[in-house]
């Protein structure tokens, strides 16, 4: 696939996923349309040999294809990746209004750069629960598509000193401007998210909501950028640039390994979740796949996990904010992140793996890891792979901005993570790392 195939896909693919609960339902689409089978948790699995399977649970989702049962001890290649990103989540009773405007009341999700929220054209999405005319109860994805919100900045005449830094009160300072002529007309927020889901769903006949998870995204469309378009800015890089990449390496692998996605949500707010990398999804489908508690463990033992998400690249205007002997490039490759004090899971013989398999697809990887005088953040990788119980190693592409609205990678970081991605799919074997 060259890299321009693949960004494409990762534009539309941005663009398909304001939420989490888009994402996993956009990839799901995907799979069941190249021949995978959706799986139910809450009826029995009848696998077969050669068999694709998928499934999603509230925002996450795990794929997986099947050589032949009697492989299942040589374990799984597992691709790790996370749903959500962070943003601004609407309270449960959204709308507040001051004497002339509607606002909508939020709180954060997640570590947002808040600074990067205001002056933005901001739409809504998500997950939401209403009752319609039979009486019963359905979840809608909802997304209202265009700009409907906004967070005006006060001017600097107002606040001479804004330039200097200013602290951001979540409560009193973001809440999102949503209409004037609303208040006039009397609607309330339930009748517009009841508009909104009888729009999008016609057969739904809604007629009030019951709960929501709804979240405030840009809504400017991913490109590029640079003399010769050398950058790519986006919305919600971090992490749908990994699950974009996983998903494209399990679609073209040519071989029959055991392999398999684990896209988890909640990554941005700690992993603890029902559908979070420190619940039970990974491991209850595995021991369903396994059917039994030998078969399991040895699987495990076997199994590898490749966790991708994006990593830090040195900032040229900040250069004391990384390790002098360890700087981090656009555009240079695949980025293994490593800690001593195992906030990701990579060490010396997953680190090996993963360079063996670099090279064997033409890639060169860059190593991070944080200064020393300064703490270093985590992903799925280290929840994952102690739950499960299998080896595994951190890597991501290298980022400028994360956390911001828009964050930035090079042009040809998305293609360098997915050549090693597949080539971690489709190897024979996994290498080997004998013991002394």
């Amino acid at each position: 696939m060259k890299p321009e195939q693949l960004n494409d896909s990762l534009f539309s693919f941005i663009k398909q996923s304001p939420t989490p609960f888009h994402a996993a339902a956009v990839i799901r689409d995907k799979l069941v349309q190249e021949g995978f089978t959706q799986l139910d948790e809450g009826h029995t699995w009848n696998l077969e040999n050669g068999g694709k399977y998928v499934v999603v649970r509230h925002g996450a989702l795990i794929a997986f294809t099947l050589s032949d049962f009697s492989q299942l001890t040589k374990g799984f290649r597992i691709i790790g990746a996370h749903t959500d990103s962070p943003s601004l989540q609407l309270k449960p009773q959204s709308s507040s209004t001051s004497k002339s405007y509607f606002k909508i009341g939020v709180e954060k999700y997640g570590g947002a750069l808040l600074h990067t929220w205001f002056d933005r054209e901001l739409s809504l999405a998500g997950n939401v629960t209403a009752q319609c005319a039979d009486g019963r109860y359905y979840n809608y994805l909802l997304d209202f598509e265009s700009p409907i919100l906004y967070i005006p900045s006060l001017a600097i005449h107002l606040e001479r000193k804004a330039n200097e830094g200013r602290e951001i009160n979540v409560q009193n300072d973001l809440s999102p401007i949503f209409a004037q002529k609303a208040i006039a007309d009397g609607k309330s927020w339930n009748k517009f998210l009841v508009e909104r889901i009888n729009s999008q769903h016609p057969d739904a006949d809604a007629q009030s909501v019951e709960g929501h998870d709804l979240f405030c995204y840009d809504c400017a469309a991913p490109g590029y950028f640079g003399v010769e378009s050398e950058f790519i800015s986006a919305p919600r890089l971090d992490n749908l640039l990994s699950c974009c990449v996983g998903l494209q390496a399990i679609l073209d692998m040519e071989n029959k390994n055991n392999c398999m996605l684990i896209f988890s949500n909640h990554e941005e707010i700690g992993s603890t979740s029902y559908s979070g990398a420190l619940g039970n999804f990974g491991n209850l489908v595995l021991a369903r796949i396994c059917g039994n508690f030998d078969t399991y463990g040895v699987c495990l033992h076997n199994s590898f996990l490749l966790s991708l998400d994006n990593a830090h690249a040195t900032h040229p205007n900040f250069l004391d904010k990384n390790d002098p002997d360890h700087e981090i490039l656009l555009n240079h490759g695949p980025v293994i992140k490593l800690n001593s004090s195992q906030r990701y899971c990579s060490n010396a013989k997953s680190g090996a793996i993963f360079r063996i398999i670099c090279a064997e697809a033409g890639v060169t990887p860059q190593d991070f890891v944080m200064r020393s005088d300064m703490l270093s953040g985590s992903t799925i990788g280290p929840f994952a792979t102690a739950e499960l119980g299998v080896q595994g190693i951190d890597v991501g592409a290298p980022t400028w901005a994360m956390h911001s609205i828009r964050e930035v990678t090079g042009t040809t970081d998305p293609e360098f993570l997915y050549r090693s991605s597949r080539h971690f799919f489709e190897r024979e074997a996994l290498p080997s790392i004998g013991k002394i």
